[in-house]
């Protein structure tokens, strides 16, 4: 069975960005980016809500283009319009039938890229099987927290630990919401 994986960098204090969106404290080269990318490469599909998406256009990317082009990608927002979008690009409504419905015709388990309150959306909805937390040896005091303003509980239970020279850690938990 294919599951949903939320794979995102996160400070040690628990924000996925720090204020106005600034990831800039973030390690961006390293074996630990380098084996977050090579998993990158396992996934054929990608999940995101519009903020994510738009965040892209920061480092350059055109509305409608794919920031993984070897993935199909679907962008979550019930208002984003996009007249051109790239052929492996598609715009779809916030709906747990439609996040269902792209995991089970996925190839692979489904990368869920961002965060935030999509992510928080998405546990609130008992969608996300598995967190792979690429933990950064920063604190930024305050940001975007990993599940937005979701109030959701969740029990984890932790299935692998990697650890980097450089200080990165990746930590993978399955996700259960049941108590």
């Amino acid at each position: 069975m294919k599951k949903l994986i939320y794979y995102v960098a996160i400070s040690i204090d628990g924000f996925i960005s720090g204020p106005n969106e600034d990831i800039s404290l973030f390690m961006g080269e390293g074996e630990g980016v380098d084996k977050y990318q090579d998993d990158l490469m396992k996934f054929n599909t990608v999940i995101m809500g519009r903020k994510t998406y738009e965040f892209g256009y920061k480092y350059d990317l055109k509305p409608g283009q794919a920031p993984y082009p070897h993935m199909e990608h679907y962008i979550f927002s019930n208002k984003l319009e996009i007249p051109s979008l790239e052929p492996n690009v598609h715009l779809s409504k916030v709906d747990v039938e439609n996040v269902k419905e792209i995991i089970h015709h996925s190839g692979t388990d489904v990368y869920l890229c961002g965060g935030g309150q999509f992510a928080g959306w998405l546990l609130d909805n008992g969608l996300i099987n598995q967190v792979k937390l690429k933990v950064n040896p920063i604190v930024l005091g305050q940001g975007q927290k990993l599940f937005g303003e979701s109030k959701t509980q969740a029990k984890l239970e932790l299935v692998s630990t990697e650890s980097f020279p450089e200080g990165l850690q990746i930590l993978t938990y399955d996700l259960s919401t049941d108590l």
